[in-house]
């Protein structure tokens, strides 16, 4: 199966109810261990790659690397997502590079660091969309600004200094035409998310609830969405680790979005960690193994088992074949014809 749109994939997960995972790749052992896992619960799947990832990797690695999972998993849909781009250039060259979605992170200026204005948002954004459809990608976008910081992204902070405004959301999505919104609802980049488990006074799922009532048929996105487990700190601090006492989102937090209209949901610290403890504890228990197939094997092994089950937990496992891909260039059409809608609907106050 060619890679597909992530708005197929977005749009059936909406006709099904349920969310769809995006992970964050750096090589191949990752890749290897998202397709087996999708494979294993018959999910379709969002890859994708920040501008971190691609500057490590080298793009053409990354891209060959993905076309290599469609030609040997041809029964799973992958949508090739590239994750918070800083600019349009960004989002052109992943366009042209081969990538099938792309985010305009507008929400911070080109540095990746400095929250931007409203008004600079729509424009980029704006832009980004307008270049995007017109050859059938899908565009995410985000208003609001996330915590933390991941790969030299990210403006700090606990993620609750710039909550979305459930007007400038819906404002926004009629102005850009984005297929996918993401917003800050207290999330963070990264491990360190929450000094306690979250409740309503870190993580505002009023605010998601508020924005799904407005937008009812847009694509919400909720980024930073890690749950962070305590078995996996533990393996990592277990065998030699020194990770400080953290929380994550709660699986049941996800799933209450998800009732609520968030169809993509980012993970990456997870797998991190799960990659991590498993490297470790190879190395910790035989100290004399060097051949990196004796730790890459089970670190493979244990990333597969979370996006196994994030995946069953999201819902999206049985839906692999659900539908037939629609071609990038049928989508790019019905953007142009209307069939495939960039107006919100949204609902009064």
């Amino acid at each position: 199966m060619p890679l597909v749109s992530m708005r197929q994939l977005l749009d059936e997960a909406a006709k099904g109810g349920y969310g769809v995972g995006a992970f964050n790749v750096n090589d191949m052992e990752q890749i290897q261990a998202i397709m087996e896992a999708a494979k294993e619960t018959n999910s379709p799947v969002i890859i994708q790659a920040s501008r971190g990832a691609r500057q490590f990797a080298q793009d053409r690695y990354l891209y060959h690397l993905i076309l290599a999972a469609s030609e040997l998993y041809p029964e799973i849909p992958i949508a090739m997502h590239q994750d918070h781009g800083n600019s349009f250039e960004t989002c052109k060259s992943a366009i042209e590079l081969g990538f099938t979605s792309v985010m305009m992170d507008g929400s911070l200026k080109e540095d990746g660091k400095t929250p931007a204005t409203f008004e600079e948002n729509v424009e980029v954004t704006k832009r980004v969309v307008d270049y995007a459809h017109e050859r059938g990608i899908t565009v995410e976008g985000e208003i609001g600004v996330l915590g933390g910081v991941e790969d030299g992204h990210g403006a700090g902070g606990s993620g609750l200094e710039h909550i979305t405004d459930p007007d400038q959301a819906v404002e926004f999505a009629e102005r850009t035409g984005v297929d996918a919104l993401a917003i800050a609802i207290g999330t963070s980049h990264g491990a360190y998310k929450f000094t306690k488990k979250p409740d309503g006074s870190v993580l505002k799922m009023d605010v998601l609830i508020a924005i799904h009532k407005r937008l009812p048929n847009t694509h919400l996105v909720m980024h930073g969405s890690s749950s962070v487990p305590k078995d996996l700190q533990d393996i990592v601090n277990q065998y030699g680790g020194k990770l400080k006492p953290t929380w994550g989102v709660p699986v049941e937090e996800i799933q209450l979005g998800i009732r609520n209209g968030v169809r993509k949901i980012n993970v990456d610290t997870d797998n991190r960690l799960a990659m991590t403890g498993a490297i470790r504890k190879v190395l910790w228990e035989s100290p004399e193994k060097f051949d990196p197939r004796d730790y890459m094997k089970p670190a493979r092994e244990a990333m597969k088992k979370v996006v196994a089950q994030r995946m069953r937990e999201f819902g999206q496992a049985g839906h692999g074949g659900d539908y037939k891909p629609i071609s990038i260039e049928e989508i790019a059409k019905g953007y142009k014809n209307g069939t495939l809608s960039t107006r919100p609907l949204v609902a009064s106050k």
